[in-house]
Parts: structure tokens; sequence; C-alpha cells
């Protein structure tokens, strides 16, 4: 694996930490978890958008009409899983619900071949030992769903084209749930906008929106098993914020997540060639 590709990752994964105790602050200010969720991506899209619109138009257009189906496919995913994480975060601590959703790898290793991407003996290994410590949750599915479909259209679409578009999707899907179930868009107090910034600007571009990046040079197996990570950060942030104190099988779990992830990695980067991006540009 490139060096680049291992910052991108170490620069994703920091920003994915922060996530938990920015929404756990929005809950705590009576934010409903689906406004949350919309939010999130929603700013990201309004952000994206005009860009997608100005300098990628034509590379959507031609798009098959299998991608494009793809395409929408993985942003209901991705809403689908803000909606059950950020739910999650109400009823369990940040240690558990960021451990939790982070079992995406064993889905997209399993589904893998589904796009032609196989994984080897050694990446099985590794996806093993890191997930030794957790359990399955939805939302895990879900982002297992966004991201094997992030690594087969992120192949023939930018990242603007392929980010702005999934984001749009779960945006509007989110905001049709809010409808749905009389979820209020407004009457929050000013720091929640702040945190409504602040993760999108994080969390969003600077976590998703680089993996999205990465999908379009990196197999999809090691892109899901370095996020593994993102519980350690999220773990010590609610320690030190919010005083959530880990208990001793979360810290053995820790070891274990980041033994797992240096397996996966080791073993997927020297695998084979990295299948770089026709999209980009």
């Amino acid at each position: 694996m490139q060096r680049r590709h291992v910052v991108w990752l170490v620069v994703s994964v920091t920003a994915v930490s922060t996530s938990a105790v920015l929404i756990r602050a929005a809950d705590d200010l009576g934010v409903p978890a689906l406004t949350i969720a919309f939010y999130r991506c929603a700013l990201a899209s309004v952000v994206l958008l005009p860009l997608m619109w100005f300098g990628h138009r034509d590379e959507l257009k031609a798009l098959s009409p299998a991608s494009r189906w793809l395409l929408l496919g993985s942003g209901l995913a991705l809403g689908c899983h803000f909606a059950a994480w950020v739910s999650s975060l109400s009823y369990t601590s940040i240690a558990a619900s960021s451990v939790l959703v982070q079992t995406m790898p064993v889905w997209v290793a399993l589904a893998g071949p589904l796009v032609g991407e196989h994984t080897s003996r050694r990446g099985w290994v590794g996806i093993f030992i890191a997930l030794a410590g957790t359990a399955v949750i939805a939302g895990a599915i879900f982002a297992a769903v966004y991201v094997l479909i992030g690594r087969k259209v992120r192949q023939e679409l930018s990242l603007v084209g392929y980010a702005g578009s999934v984001y749009a999707v779960a945006a509007v899907a989110l905001g049709a749930a809010m409808l749905v179930s009389g979820t209020p868009f407004v009457g929050f107090p000013a720091e929640a906008w702040v945190l409504f910034a602040a993760m999108t600007a994080g969390p969003q571009f600077l976590g998703h929106t680089v993996f999205n990046h990465l999908l379009g040079e990196v197999k999809a197996s090691v892109v899901s098993v370095a996020l593994l990570a993102e519980p350690i950060g999220a773990t010590l942030l609610g320690l030190l914020i919010y005083h959530e104190r880990p208990g001793p099988q979360v810290v053995v779990g820790a070891v274990v997540v980041l033994a797992g992830v240096a397996v996966t990695v080791l073993a997927e980067s020297s695998a084979r060639p990295e299948v770089l991006s026709t999209g980009e540009g």
C-alpha cells in the first residue's frame, strides 16, 4: 500500500472517531436522531451538488442504468446506516455503539465477490481477529452495502460525482422519513446548528468523503477494516468529554482490533496491485 493511502486512512478514521461525541452532544440538546442524520447528509449535499452540477454532470449522464440504480442503493444504504447508528447512541454508550456498528468488514468480505472482489486468506484472518470483540448491528450491514457499492461505482465515477449523488439520495430519504414520522426540521438551539456543521466538516467530509476517495484506489476490505479503529478514538473522546470509562474488555478489544487492522491492511495491500480509479479527473 502506498504511503499516501495510509495517511488518508488515518485522516478518515480520526475524523469519523469524532462522530459519536458530536451526535451525543446534539442528542443532549434534544435533537432527534433522524434530524441529526438528515442534516449531516443535507449540508454535505449543499456543498457538493453545485460542484457536481457544474463540473461532473456529463459523467453522471454517461452512467449506465445499472450504475444509476447502484448509486440510488448506496444513498439509501447510507441513510439507513445513519438512521440506525445515530439512534443507537440514545440507548447505549459511545464505546458500545461505535464498536457494534463497525462489524462492517465481515459483510464486505462476504459480499465482495458480487463486485468481483475477493479477500485473501490472510485478509480473512485479520478480519476475524479485528471482529473478535464485536457484535452485529443493522447499521453495520447497511454500511457494508454502502462501501461495496462505492468500491464498484467509484471505478467509473469521480469522487465529487459519487459522494454528491450518494449524500443527496441519503438526505432525501432521511427527509422523507422525517416527514412521515413527524420529526421536526427546525426549532433547535444555536449550539445544535454548530454541531451539524461540525459533523459535516469532520466526520462527513474528512471521514466519509476521504474513504470514498480511497475506494477508487484501495480494496473495500482494507477501507472497512481500517475503520474498525474508529471505536478506539470514539471511546477515548467519550472518556475525556463524557467520562464514560471503558471496561477492561473494551481496552483488550481495542488492542485486538488494532492487531486485526494491521494484519488485514498488510495482507490485502500485498495481495495484488492497487486498482486505480478511471473515474477521477
